[in-house]
């Protein structure tokens, strides 16, 4: 079995339920506050593990009593967690609003996940072989996600990079990407215009960011889809309609269902159809981990 190797951030998410966003000034009554283990390298490792890949996971805990509940939480959803360090400083958190309709805000402090270095990332990628898959995010700093995408892509290892947090990426860096998934807004942003609306304005940010180096690139558009663009040109795979509930870690499950896919065998678009499946059935439960279905839940589904 191909090999799945998560190299990103670990959070504790602190979640509340909001009517709507406060004012500058204003105090807000909410829901109870809930905490659940997360970040977008663990909801995505995790994911892996949960739809049947052989899922690792590399990064950074604290020395709190977070890092233990993250660390739990990985290995109960079948992760391998040896690459796991654990830094002299407090978890990475985020704090997340959800909103009535079910999306969501979030602001992170990086805290751990800053202190993942480019050795850690060189580490890492030494447990894979040309056809083994890693996945990166942006919680983790950009030397060392560079560092870990150049040296995958020197081993034939096939890349899958989430950029989120949005931020500005050198050509250098997206040309070591395979896939490239970002969302509608840091679609426009890496593209440097307005967040696409329909298929045809993400195709021209996709194309954009193909002609800046990255090998594959789709667009996630909510339940709208999602829109692939590759050598052989442009594909939509349509969204699939549920009722929504939370959309945390609905990205990080399309990813970890999408390597899942491939592993196996599967080709591109057949694989978006299964991630996007599986990103679907995650909006309908709350919070991040807590919300990745399982393997038999997403073939019932899209059955």
């Amino acid at each position: 079995m191909k090999k799945i190797l998560v190299l990103g951030s670990l959070n504790i998410d602190l979640v509340q339920r909001v009517p709507r966003l406060p004012q500058p000034g204003e105090t807000l009554p909410a829901g109870e506050l809930h905490l659940f283990p997360g970040g977008k390298g663990a909801n995505q490792a995790c994911a892996a593990a949960l739809l049947g890949g052989d899922a690792r996971m590399a990064g950074c805990v604290g020395n709190d009593a977070f890092a233990e509940t993250l660390l739990g939480a990985l290995r109960q959803s079948g992760v391998n967690t040896t690459l796991v360090r654990q830094a002299d400083t407090s978890t990475g958190t985020a704090v997340i609003f959800v909103l009535p309709n079910g999306e969501n805000v979030i602001v992170i402090a990086s805290a751990a996940n800053g202190a993942v270095s480019t050795a850690a990332a060189i580490e890492a990628v030494d447990v894979l072989e040309a056809g083994d898959f890693l996945l990166c995010q942006l919680e983790i700093p950009l030397d060392t996600v560079q560092t870990a995408l150049r040296a995958a892509h020197e081993r034939h290892v096939v890349t899958i990079l989430d950029p989120a947090p949005a931020c500005t990426l050198p050509d250098n860096l997206l040309s070591f990407v395979s896939i490239l998934t970002p969302n509608q807004l840091e679609a426009g942003f890496l593209a440097g215009s307005s967040t696409p609306r329909d298929s045809a304005e993400a195709a021209a940010c996709a194309q954009t960011l193909r002609r800046r180096g990255a090998a594959t690139v789709i667009v996630k558009m909510g339940e709208q889809g999602c829109l692939i663009a590759d050598e052989s040109g442009t594909a939509e795979t349509p969204g699939l309609r549920v009722e929504v509930r939370d959309t945390t870690a609905a990205g990080d499950t399309f990813n970890g269902a999408l390597a899942v896919a491939m592993a196996e065998g599967a080709a591109l678009r057949k694989a978006a159809r299964f991630a996007n499946g599986a990103a679907a059935l995650s909006v309908t439960k709350p919070g991040a981990i807590s919300s990745i279905p399982t393997r038999d839940a997403v073939d019932r589904f899209l059955a």
